[in-house]
C-alpha cells in the first residue's frame, strides 16, 4: 500500500519510524515549511536522512497542492499531528482517503489544547481518536479510539509523553492495518456534539488561590510544562510548575511554610506546595531557591 505521511514534530517522526521499521511503502512525506532561523522539523530531518521525497507547501488550499497530492498516486494519507488546514479535495486524493490523530476522545475536547483541558477540569480519563477528518474543527467519522487514565498527580507532560504519544503512534499503525484489511470503520461522531475548546493559554493558566485547592492544583498540572501556570508576587509574574496538593486551612494566598521542598501557599480548603517555579526574567528553579532570593517569609501573600 502506497502511503503519504503528513505531520510534524516528534509525533510525526515516530509514526514514520514505525512505518519504515515495518517496511511500509512510504511514497512521500509532507510537513510544514521550516521557518527562517528555526531548526528543521524532526519529521523533515528523518525524511531527508532516509532519502524519502519531502514536500513542505506553505498552504494546501492551492490547485498546486491538490496536484501534488494527486501526483503521489497514494492509497492512503496518514495525518500525524497536522496544524495546517487540508481541504477535502486534497484529503480525498489518495484512493482510500486520509485519517488523522487527535489526542482526545472526540467529539469531547476538540481543539488545539485537548490534553490541557480535561486535566484542568479534574477529569480522570482521557484518550485519543483516529478519525477521517472533514472540514470542521477536529470533526469527522471515527475510525478508532483508545482511552487512558489521568492520575491524580499527573501533569500535561505525563499524560502526553507517557501515554497519549506512545498510544497514538501504535493507534496510527493499528488504523493502517484496519484500512489495509478493508475494515474502514466510520462511526457517526455527531451523535454527541461534544465540546470545542480553544487554546489553553496564559490567561487560562492564571492561578487564583481563593478557589478550591483541587481546582488550583488541576490548573498547575494542566499547564505543566506549557504554558506554565502563573501567579504574582508584588506585581511580578511567577510561573509555577511542579507542585503537590496538601491539607490545611488558613487565609487564601498566604505562605504557610517554606522548606527545602518548596513554598506552601494556602488555597480554599487546602494548600499547594510549589516545588519548581520561574520568576519573571529568570529560569526554572527550585521554589526554595526563589523564596530565599526574593526574601519570602511565612505569612507573606502570593497572588497580590
Amino acid at each position: 500500500m502506497r502511503i503519504v505521511v503528513h505531520g510534524q514534530q516528534a509525533f510525526g517522526k515516530a509514526v514514520l519510524e514505525k512505518l519504515l521499521e515495518r517496511g511500509e511503502d512510504v511514497v512521500a512525506v509532507c510537513t510544514a515549511p521550516t521557518k527562517e532561523g528555526r531548526p528543521e522539523d524532526p519529521l523533515a530531518e528523518l525524511a531527508r536522512e532516509k532519502g524519502l521525497p519531502l514536500h513542505q507547501p506553505a498552504s494546501w488550499k492551492t490547485p498546486e497542492a491538490l496536484e501534488l497530492m494527486k501526483s503521489f498516486n497514494a492509497d492512503v494519507c496518514m495525518m500525524a499531528y497536522v496544524l495546517l488546514f487540508v481541504p477535502e479535495a486534497v484529503r480525498d486524493a489518495p484512493r482510500l482517503g486520509t485519517f488523522q490523530y487527535h489526542p482526545s476522545l472526540c467529539p469531547h475536547h476538540r481543539g488545539p489544547s485537548s490534553i490541557n483541558w480535561p486535566i484542568a477540569m479534574g477529569k480522570t480519563r482521557t484518550g485519543l481518536t483516529i478519525f477521517w477528518p472533514d472540514d470542521g474543527l477536529d470533526e469527522g467519522p471515527i475510525l478508532l479510539q483508545k482511552t487512558c487514565e489521568i492520575g491524580p498527580d499527573e501533569t500535561l507532560g505525563d499524560v502526553y509523553f507517557k501515554k497519549l504519544f506512545p498510544m497514538g503512534v501504535d493507534a496510527m499503525i493499528e488504523s493502517l492495518d484496519l484500512v489495509k484489511a478493508g475494515i474502514i470503520i466510520k462511526h457517526d461522531q455527531r451523535l454527541d456534539d461534544g465540546s470545542y475548546e480553544s487554546w489553553f493559554k496564559k490567561d487560562q493558566a492564571a492561578l487564583d488561590f481563593a478557589k478550591p485547592a483541587a481546582d488550583v492544583y488541576n490548573i498547575i498540572r494542566a499547564a505543566n510544562p506549557a504554558p506554565g501556570a502563573s501567579t504574582t508576587l508584588n506585581g511580578e509574574t511567577v510561573q509555577v510548575y511542579d507542585s503537590a496538593r496538601l491539607e490545611g486551612t488558613g487565609t487564601p494566598g498566604e505562605i504557610t511554610e517554606i522548606t527545602e521542598d518548596g513554598v506552601t501557599v494556602q488555597a480554599d480548603g487546602g494548600r499547594i506546595l510549589m516545588k519548581r517555579v520561574r520568576p519573571a526574567g529568570g529560569d526554572k528553579q527550585p521554589a526554595a531557591e526563589w523564596a530565599a532570593a526574593a526574601g519570602l517569609s511565612v505569612g507573606d501573600q502570593i497572588g497580590n
